[in-house]
């Protein structure tokens, strides 16, 4: 996020600044609007530094989630604007699914749009889908949904219990963490929300330290299991414990029909941070 993006996210979450005309948040209907990035190129010396974050190998193609930073800043722009109904700190990016209908090509332009709908009530608060089209020219070449939550009064009964995965033994490698990965991987994607940063900026926000961003984890999956993968493939993921910073991670993944079922998680307790399954298409 650029700084202004940065600030007019955060100012909801001020006591005081969040009453005030244009900032208070009132929790109604999502705004019927459809936002737009046109023509956005696919940089080689962008690509490069996302797989260097994410362990993807250097190829000719952007990676399967690559577009989901490109998509990124139209997520800050609608959950920023004074018309939404939620503030973008503290709201949960609880699943994410792509699309991608075949691999876009380094040097190839890419035009994006979202729209945000499915409002619902959930088993732990509010949740609602932020989908993203990306095309080029009039091909539609890639597709995500990513799923966010509001944490408050929900309906344990008849809420939206969200996507089930198939359960996955963790007997991968374990993957090391280092302290500057929120910093790195915002560096690359825009995605500085003051949680992944600094564990003094994470406290501020209610969390013991700073911890891995969601996107980041589920992009590291997806390279481990990249040279499986189809040109065609969905991949869905559901994000469940944070990922403290410095910190472990344990990966596993098997064989399915259809696909790869896979697990991120605490290598010591077993708690899993993701879990997740590819699809061919």
């Amino acid at each position: 996020m650029a700084l202004p993006v940065m600030l007019k996210a955060a100012l909801p979450a001020v006591p005081g600044i969040n009453q005030l005309p244009g900032i208070k948040k009132t929790g109604g209907d999502l705004p019927a609007v459809t936002l737009e990035r046109n023509d956005v190129l696919v940089e080689r010396s962008a690509v490069d530094r996302y797989a260097a974050v994410c362990g993807f190998p250097n190829r000719d193609v952007a990676p399967v989630p690559y577009l989901h930073m490109l998509a990124f800043p139209l997520h800050m722009q609608l959950m920023t604007d004074a018309k939404f109904p939620f503030p973008a700190i503290g709201s949960v990016h609880l699943e994410n699914s792509i699309t991608q209908h075949r691999p876009v090509q380094i040097g190839e332009s890419v035009s994006l749009s979202l729209t945000a709908d499915n409002l619902r009530m959930s088993t732990k608060g509010r949740a609602w889908d932020m989908n993203v089209t990306g095309k080029v020219g009039d091909e539609v070449v890639w597709e995500s949904v990513s799923t966010y939550l509001r944490v408050g009064k929900g309906d344990k009964d008849n809420g939206d219990p969200g996507m089930s995965f198939n359960t996955v033994q963790a007997k991968g490698p374990v993957w090391s963490l280092p302290d500057n990965l929120g910093r790195t991987y915002g560096a690359v994607s825009g995605d500085r929300n003051p949680i992944h940063l600094y564990p003094l900026t994470a406290k501020a926000l209610g969390f013991p330290r700073h911890i891995a961003h969601g996107m980041w984890s589920k992009a590291r999956c997806i390279a481990a299991l990249e040279n499986r993968l189809p040109d065609h493939v969905r991949v869905d993921v559901a994000f469940k414990k944070p990922i403290f910073l410095p910190g472990k991670a344990q990966f596993g993944a098997e064989a399915n029909p259809a696909g790869w079922d896979f697990t991120l998680v605490n290598p010591k307790s077993g708690a899993p941070h993701l879990v997740g399954r590819t699809t061919a298409l």
